[in-house]
């Protein structure tokens, strides 16, 4: 059975290449909106993009960080920091050479987890974000479609031998 995980990313920037990754079907994702069904949770402001995360969240083993050039938005900081507070298993990949559906890529995008401290300590050297090592985009989609699943698998268990807060 496929983990139940929930996709994190700027919506923007990166929602059809998250559809990609959602459409693999490694793991079951939260449903992914369109461009007027996310205008219409944001229209309720941020109390009711707040509800919707956290109402997407639940059921969730481990949230997935999908890495584009521009991935460090504050909902994306705020999906961070609930999945770390909540013990959910946490974890990147940069898709930034998975093209979209213009056949696009993009520039890479910093690492999210870098803004954020545990015990003194960087959750990047905690949380690992994943990079696939090509620049063609059919092979970044195969090389992320056989790997998530281990990866999704590796986040939770990282999480759940974590001591600190």
């Amino acid at each position: 059975m496929a983990r139940k995980v929930f996709y994190s990313f700027n919506f923007e920037e990166d929602s059809h290449r998250v559809a990609k990754v959602k459409n693999m079907g490694v793991v079951e994702g939260q449903t992914i909106l369109t461009s007027n069904e996310w205008e219409d949770v944001e229209a309720g402001g941020d109390s009711a993009i707040q509800a919707w995360i956290d109402e997407q969240m639940t059921g969730k083993s481990c949230i997935v960080v999908l890495i584009g050039a521009n991935s460090s938005t504050r909902w994306v900081k705020y999906e961070i920091k609930k999945a770390w507070e909540d013990g959910r298993g946490l974890m990147g990949v940069h898709i930034h050479n998975l093209a979209d559906l213009n056949a696009i890529q993009t520039s890479k995008g910093s690492n999210p987890f870098s803004e954020f401290k545990v015990g003194g300590k960087g959750l990047d050297a905690i949380v690992k974000a994943y990079d696939p090592p090509f620049v063609t985009s059919p092979y970044v989609y195969d090389h992320i479609k056989e790997n998530l699943p281990g990866w999704v698998e590796e986040a939770i268990n990282i999480r759940k031998g974590f001591k600190g807060s």
